[in-house]
């Protein structure tokens, strides 16, 4: 574990150094990250939309049509204001609730309080039956357990007394061990792991989405989350599953931040090149082919790679298909 968080610091060094030479390439990463992880944490709880809606969405260039939409609309705003606002954000449980009624604030559903009856978590079989995966803290104890989480986690972030990551990870856990809201506990505890991540000056989330990675590993969360809850009634659980797994997603994060960057081997160069021809073309159409040319030493393969994320940021299409297709740029601003 020691090695995996002195990687994980490391990454973090070069990332912070990209981002003050490179701001500007940054711009694309950032709006492909906040569609997929506006997608990808409701994804996860079974809210769904189509992906030319859910862009709509994150883009503000619509209202929401259905609940769905308004749960999807509400993570994105509390998910802007996070990425815009952290550091001015004070990190306590009456701001905790404010952040779920914003999450709920298109939907008409009472949010903002602290849950008033029992919701332990339940896995339901394929039978129909549910069985019990984790009996949650009731809901008459759960503002004290909130009040006593926050003030043992600041103290212990604010007395540097463990590695922040560890403490961010033991926060999560116990924020989903209680589980403090009748509903959207999950999506509460993704947002707050961004809120707790940037505080800290790990803001990788901003680039690549974690709740991307967490998705695309749902089986491995829940079993974590399992693994590691057994006698945490008794504080005698085992957290060391639940952090390694979590761990190991900020560590793929900046993995994938360097890959699409070039921190190490400089692609950042060459996608910037890609980056720079779509924006300049003179045409509004163009090919694979073109781009490779304006692009030196920029493959085929890693060319569309940077044209699946353009497009689904909303910034090119693609127009017919195979060896013959081509892309349509749709804005130049981005």
């Amino acid at each position: 574990m020691a090695l995996a968080l002195g990687d994980i610091d490391t990454a973090r060094g070069r990332e912070q150094v990209f981002r003050s030479q490179h701001p500007q390439s940054l711009k694309t990463l950032t709006e492909i990250a906040r569609i997929q992880s506006t997608e990808a944490s409701n994804a996860i709880e079974r809210i769904t939309a189509p992906p030319k809606r859910i862009r709509a969405l994150v883009a503000d260039k619509t209202t929401p049509e259905n609940r769905s939409e308004a749960e999807i609309a509400g993570y994105r705003a509390v998910l802007d204001t996070i990425h815009s606002s952290a550091e001015a954000i004070p990190f306590r449980p009456t701001v905790v609730e404010q952040l779920h009624r914003d999450l709920y604030q298109f939907t008409g559903v009472p949010a903002g309080r602290w849950k008033s009856v029992d919701n332990s978590i339940t896995e339901q079989e394929q039978d129909g039956t549910e069985m019990l995966r984790f009996r949650t803290v009731s809901a008459v104890d759960t503002p004290d357990a909130m009040n006593e989480l926050h003030a043992s986690f600041l103290s212990a972030r604010d007395g540097h007394q463990h590695h922040p990551l560890l403490l961010i990870g033991a926060y999560i856990f116990d924020f989903l061990a209680i589980h403090p809201f009748r509903d959207g506990n999950g999506r509460m505890s993704r947002l707050l792991t961004l809120l707790a991540l940037y505080q800290s000056g790990y803001e990788v989330g901003r680039f690549i989405s974690l709740e991307r990675l967490i998705n695309e590993s749902k089986e491995t969360y829940y079993e974590a989350l399992q693994a590691a809850g057994h006698g945490w009634h008794q504080g005698e659980h085992d957290l060391g599953p639940w952090l390694n797994y979590f761990l190991g997603v900020v560590a793929a994060a900046y993995n994938e931040f360097e890959e699409r960057v070039g921190v190490v081997g400089g692609r950042g160069a060459k996608r910037a090149s890609i980056e720079q021809y779509i924006r300049s073309s003179v045409s509004s159409e163009f090919t694979v082919g073109e781009v490779r040319q304006a692009a030196a030493g920029a493959s085929d393969s890693y060319i569309n790679k940077v044209f699946a994320e353009l497009r689904d940021a909303g910034i090119i299409e693609r127009i017919g298909s195979g060896r013959s297709a081509k892309w349509r740029r749709l804005r130049t601003e981005f």
